[in-house]
């Protein structure tokens, strides 16, 4: 098996604990597990035996595998998942990133929104590839239940959409953060690490700003996110 290609038709996770991930939420995905021999034969080791033998999950003891395709010296199990489908869900809130560059950002965000219960992420092309396994990784496994979907431009997506707020994250904004009143179904939209949102995204919804010091020129985007996904759901948050 060869290091992943964005044309891959299949992706992976590399590690115990993202494997095991894996196969919890999205057994019907997964299509084998690659097992090093330094790989220790602990509770976590029998839970994935016992879930891939359930799931007719074929299982392969290979170190050649694993050795080419991890980075790491201490990876020793990799699960490898078919990609799975495009799809959001029009009646939820979405989290929206434009144009995103950053595999570490993109899995930080994907955790975070999973986090505080938005299961929806929209991809406005050019973006990273979402099934990259860097992606995988820092996302934690929380890839595994999301609903995303890419479009080619935010005008595709916003055609599409009715009956929602739209709030552009912006530091031209006027209007604060704070201030918001939450509504029953929103988008939040985020810009580029490096340029964020142009000045026409002032013309869509209710663009937002995030208050901080004049100590620093921005927030980066997966703090960004975090802090406003706290701001939309702490009131559902204070049920749990």
């Amino acid at each position: 098996m060869k290091k992943y290609k964005k044309s891959d038709l299949e992706s992976y996770t590399l590690g115990t604990t993202l494997t095991l991930e894996l196969l919890l939420k999205r057994p019907d995905i997964t299509k084998r597990i690659y097992i090093h021999s330094k790989q220790e034969r602990n509770e976590t080791y029998q839970k994935i035996i016992e879930i891939c033998n359930k799931n007719n999950i074929e299982i392969i003891e290979s170190d050649k595998t694993i050795n080419n395709l991890s980075d790491k010296e201490n990876c020793y199990v990799i699960g490898v998942f078919q990609k799975f489908e495009e799809k959001i869900d029009y009646d939820e809130n979405h989290i929206v990133l434009v144009n995103p560059s950053n595999m570490g950002n993109l899995g930080t965000i994907i955790r975070s929104s999973i986090g505080f219960g938005i299961k929806n992420l929209v991809i406005i092309k050019p973006a990273v590839d979402i099934f990259d396994p860097k992606v995988i990784r820092s996302s934690m496994g929380a890839i595994f239940n999301l609903n995303f979907k890419y479009f080619d431009s935010f005008q595709e997506y916003y055609k599409n959409i009715k009956d929602r707020e739209v709030y552009p994250f912006m530091l031209q904004a006027t209007t604060n953060l704070k201030d918001i009143k939450v509504p029953n179904k929103y988008s939040l939209v985020f810009g580029p690490e490096a340029s964020g949102l142009d000045n026409s995204y002032l013309e869509i919804g209710t663009p937002l700003i995030i208050k901080h010091t004049k100590n620093i020129d921005s927030l980066n985007l997966d703090n960004a996110v975090s802090i406003s996904l706290y701001e939309f759901t702490k009131n559902e948050m204070e049920d749990l």
